[in-house]
């Protein structure tokens, strides 16, 4: 079910208010067609900001990495942090080079991560975040072993602060500038998965699964 979130005086979009996008639903499909996360956060008076792989269950982001990352120890620690995703739609090409722009949608969540302790949990969100990236994949494969699940920290981010920003559409140019004799108009951008590769020492007698063969990032959409 669709819910319009109330933003915080953080997430509250000042600049262009009109692509601010409160609504649940809304800000959950785009996370779930999304592949990498940025997560921002500061140690010691020095920001970092890191790319990593995420997966979403329910109203939570879940973030994995070695045991040993700089990152998720920091983030265990109570650390604030924000994520964000983006993805990018079109090339938005005006008149002016001022009014050039770009069709995108994004995400941001702030909050502050828990490290997974339980067992359960932690193979769950191991799962979904696998699924996420490839869906059908994790029931194929080995299953992680004790030894690499220890190895592994899985961080948990309720998504309770967040907005998402859009921008869709045609350029807006100033009105003098429609008279100027320049292409306009929008470069649509979309992932495009190839033909898949098989490993070199994959028994040439495997099939690639359908998952693989006919992949679209688009499907990941809920």
């Amino acid at each position: 079910m669709s819910e319009t979130q109330s933003p915080t005086p953080r997430t509250r979009l000042v600049r262009e208010p009109q692509r601010a996008v409160y609504d649940r639903a809304a800000a959950y499909e785009i996370l779930d067609e999304g592949f990498i996360c940025h997560v921002g956060f500061v140690v010691d008076g020095q920001p970092f900001v890191i790319p990593t792989g995420y997966g979403r269950v329910g109203d939570n982001l879940y973030v994995h990495g070695s045991a040993a990352s700089r990152m998720l120890r920091n983030l265990d620690e109570g650390v604030p942090v924000c994520v964000t995703v983006t993805l990018l739609d079109g090339l938005v090409l005006a008149r002016s080079i001022f009014n050039h722009s770009m069709n995108y949608r994004s995400v941001v969540v702030l909050g502050t991560a828990a490290a997974v302790q339980d067992p359960e949990e932690k193979l769950a969100a191991l799962r979904q975040l696998s699924e996420h990236i490839l869906p059908g994949r994790w029931v194929e494969s080995r299953q992680p072993n004790e030894k690499e699940i220890k190895a592994t920290l899985v961080m948990r981010l309720p998504i309770t602060e967040f907005s998402a920003k859009v921008r869709q559409g045609d350029p807006i140019d100033d009105e003098e500038d429609y008279a100027f004799q320049t292409w306009a108009g929008v470069i649509p951008l979309e992932m495009v998965a190839g033909t898949p590769i098989n490993d070199p020492r994959l028994d040439p007698k495997t099939p690639v699964p359908g998952y693989a063969r006919a992949y679209s990032r688009k499907r990941a959409r809920k």
